[in-house]
């Protein structure tokens, strides 16, 4: 059906296509992109590798359900939110209640102002690219035996660029193996 490649279409259009016919191709495109991101924020509050990893998979699921149901304007706002909510349920479901000033730290607002979303859209966009970047130059070097001027010159990026990119996704990387590797028995 779509088979070409859509790696340059932006999420904003992904979500507009998805809205228009309803096809969860487009989710799934869209989605994925996300998957790190989530997976970090459900970390960060659930503290639990294998508790973050269902909770993605809870959230993209309800993510697919909710958005034939509604018009999103800021997914990856809304996606933050959603996956914010996700986790604080979990956290009451687990130890009762949360008290008020976590609660408040939290930032539990359910509507934000516009500068808010936009905001919050810009950095979430910046982190995503940031990952994007490392993942790319990581997979140059390290797969593809390229140069540090051979990605360079792929990419657009400059040396130092290159270089940065591939020193911390190697050190995100290295924490990541790290952790899988000392739950191994």
């Amino acid at each position: 059906m779509h088979k070409e490649n859509l790696d340059h279409i932006t999420d904003q259009e992904l979500l507009d296509r998805f809205q228009e016919d309803h096809d969860n191709y487009w989710l799934g495109i869209l989605l994925p992109r996300y998957v790190l991101l989530l997976f970090g924020v459900c970390m960060k509050y659930l503290k639990n590798e294998e508790e973050a990893r269902d909770s993605v998979q809870q959230i993209f699921l309800k993510a697919i359900i909710e958005l034939h149901k509604y018009r999103v304007n800021y997914f990856s706002s809304w996606i933050y939110k959603v996956t914010r909510n996700h986790c604080l349920m979990k956290i009451r479901a687990t130890q009762g209640r949360v008290s008020l000033p976590v609660v408040d730290k939290l930032a539990l607002a359910t509507e934000d102002s516009g500068d808010e979303h936009r905001e919050k859209e810009k950095m979430l966009q910046l982190m995503t690219l940031s990952i994007e970047e490392q993942k790319r130059c990581v997979t140059l070097f390290y797969l593809e035996k390229k140069s540090y001027q051979e990605i360079a010159g792929q990419t657009g990026f400059s040396m130092m660029q290159v270089k940065s990119h591939i020193q911390n996704g190697k050190r995100n990387l290295k924490i990541l193996l790290d952790k899988k590797l000392n739950k191994v028995p």
